[in-house]
């Protein structure tokens, strides 16, 4: 019986209508919060995402401040603390979704066994998988920004000019190519998705990949290992 009472004892100090469980509540360890610099990162963070939704949905030229802070649920007064205006939040959003892309692809690139033409699908593919899981960012990157403004106009050939290069450094080269062969097969890529996007198709990039691995491979087959061709390391 005395451990009956012992027991019950016990389990009504841990009942949540005991007093000392409230004591603990309130006077125990407080709660730790959150450090400002990972608030600040995240509303602007929250911002950016808010501006890939909207332009998406809407479009750059309709999307509004207003709209922005609401889809972002922070105040006006918040976003220009981070921001200029709704140029710069565009702006920023461009150049984190370019940044994970542009990343994710050269990772691969990298990372990618066997020859040239292995490696260029492998970013090839890395570049579709990216358009499929983010359509707003892609819309934004694609199909926004190449008419927001004229910054963000710009931003879009950087970006375009980047696949260029990096195409150039995985490819053969031969005197029996134009110069402008990377050029020409990196804008008809970035032609046909723009396309994909519009029709509100973008999770279904991947199904491009046979098609456009065969656009961007054949070219450099007929001349790997003719004449002066070569493959970067």
């Amino acid at each position: 019986m005395q451990g009956s009472a012992a027991i019950m004892d016990i389990l009504g100090a841990m009942s949540p209508g005991s007093q000392p469980a409230r004591a603990q509540r309130f006077t125990g360890p407080a709660q730790h919060e959150l450090p400002r610099e990972f608030v600040a990162l995240h509303k602007r963070r929250r911002i950016t995402d808010a501006i890939a939704e909207l332009t998406a949905e809407q479009g750059y030229e309709a999307t509004k401040i207003g709209d922005i802070v609401r889809r972002a649920g922070v105040a006006r007064k918040t976003l220009y603390d981070n921001f200029e205006g709704k140029e710069e939040v565009f702006l920023t959003a461009f150049d984190a979704a370019a940044e994970d892309v542009i990343g994710r692809v050269e990772e691969v690139c990298a990372e990618a066994e066997g020859d040239w033409e292995e490696r260029v699908e492998a970013g090839l593919s890395a570049f579709l998988a990216y358009v499929a899981e983010e359509p707003a960012q892609a819309r934004m990157c694609m199909v926004e920004a190449m008419s927001a403004t004229p910054a963000a106009t710009r931003r879009y050939e950087d970006a375009v000019q980047f696949f260029v290069e990096l195409t150039g450094r995985h490819v053969p080269h031969s005197d029996q190519l134009p110069e402008t062969m990377e050029e020409t097969l990196v804008g008809g890529v970035a032609w046909i998705v723009h396309q994909k996007i519009r029709r509100h198709e973008a999770e279904q990039a991947m199904d491009l990949l046979p098609e456009l691995a065969e656009f961007m491979l054949a070219p450099y087959r007929s001349v790997a290992g003719v004449g002066r061709g070569r493959v970067n390391a």
